[in-house]
């Protein structure tokens, strides 16, 4: 097995104190939002026999197994992070896998170059994703049921949200939906932004269930994504729970330390919250108008001790182990590609010990037998 050594990408949103804490590093006073797990050409992982993405290309059958291979290609179909959110990620959306494929064809029929800031599709791949909570963690993750969402609009006492407030009401739900979202997106910006102004004081006045978006605000004072955001379920994870973000669900993470893994993509249609490009037509064509509860997962043990989070998703399959003083050794080779990430005590792993942040990659059938005292996540694939 390979120990990695792994990009951390200083993007503004990022903490300066979360993921220099768990290595035990000392903050630079930059942002440290994401360190990235894998063999994305974005940055790849480095090991002792050059990238992970490298490593992979010079044999896939033998680092990936043949069912990999078979099922996703000879690419690490997956890609996992410690992602660190000291302010709100931008409210963003993935496309399913039809979705993903036509438009990156239609991008590149119309040549539109892929670092242009208005192109939508990087790759042609779906970017389902879960994270999985290491400190309290707070998120929007789908939308909350119309009418409760008018009715936590209709108490903030802004008239100019009267107009949502009505559609929010009407039915069929899902239609409401749409009108309200697109009505925001659309919305004269010097109107929209005072409308989110006097809403972010009245968030910041009230307190309570409006805390959240008084924050969102606060980072983004007139952004319509503020308004977009008080549509979303807000969430809070305690250490151990996770959530799945499937295609077309609008979320965003605010705040806290996780785990993530998704399908090796980077395809990302954005609601608001950031400066960069919003494609309101491809968004209002991806986004799924359903509300729903966002569905907390948490994760399922099984004999040997491995506890797993559940999707419906092949391309990654994550897991954890905790493990207790004096329990003994584990077997963990399997036929397809690990990545095993240390993020509490000390866990030996073969031949390397792995602290809090450290992680190895396993090749497909290589013995991995893990020992110690702490926590190791587990990602892998299901074929």
């Amino acid at each position: 097995m390979d120990r990695l050594d792994n990009t951390v990408r200083p993007y503004a949103w990022g903490s300066t104190t979360a993921i220099p804490t768990l290595l035990g590093t000392e903050p630079t006073g930059e942002p440290q939002a994401e360190m990235w797990m894998g063999a994305h050409p974005g940055a790849p992982s480095r090991t002792g026999r050059g990238t992970l993405a490298e490593v992979v290309d010079a044999d896939p059958e033998k680092e990936l197994g043949a069912a990999s291979v078979a099922r996703f290609g000879p690419r690490l179909p997956f890609l996992l992070k410690l992602l660190a959110a000291g302010a709100p990620l931008s409210l963003q959306v993935h496309p399913d896998l039809a979705q993903a494929r036509a438009g990156y064809e239609d991008e590149e029929r119309r040549g539109v170059p892929l670092d242009a800031p208005h192109r939508n599709y990087k790759d042609a791949n779906h970017k389902p994703e879960l994270v999985c909570a290491l400190t309290d963690f707070d998120g929007l993750c789908g939308f909350r049921a119309p009418a409760e969402t008018a009715d936590l609009l209709d108490g903030l006492g802004v008239a100019s949200l009267k107009p949502y407030v009505d559609l929010l009401r009407a039915h069929p739900e899902d239609a409401a939906l749409r009108e309200v979202l697109t009505a925001i997106l659309t919305a004269d910006p010097e109107e929209m932004s005072h409308t989110v102004t006097e809403t972010a004081a009245a968030c910041d006045r009230l307190g309570g269930a409006y805390r959240p978006y008084a924050d969102i605000a606060h980072h983004y004072p007139g952004d319509p994504g503020v308004l977009a955001a008080m549509l979303l379920n807000h969430v809070r994870l305690q250490p151990g729970e996770a959530l799945y973000l499937g295609a077309g669900i609008p979320h965003a993470y605010l705040n806290g330390l996780g785990v993530e893994i998704m399908a090796n993509s980077d395809n990302v249609l954005r609601c608001g919250l950031t400066p960069k490009h919003v494609d309101v037509p491809e968004l209002l064509r991806i986004v799924r108008f359903e509300a729903g509860d966002p569905g907390i997962l948490r994760p399922e043990a099984s004999p040997d001790g491995e506890e797993v989070y559940d999707t419906p998703i092949d391309e990654f399959r994550l897991s954890r182990y905790v493990l207790p003083e004096g329990a003994g050794a584990h077997d963990l080779t399997l036929p397809t590609p690990q990545i095993l990430l240390c993020t509490a005590g000390t866990v030996r792993a073969g031949e390397h010990e792995l602290a809090p942040g450290r992680s190895v990659f396993v090749p497909a059938h290589e013995k991995a037998e893990v020992s110690g005292t702490g926590t190791l996540f587990r990602a892998t694939v299901r074929v």
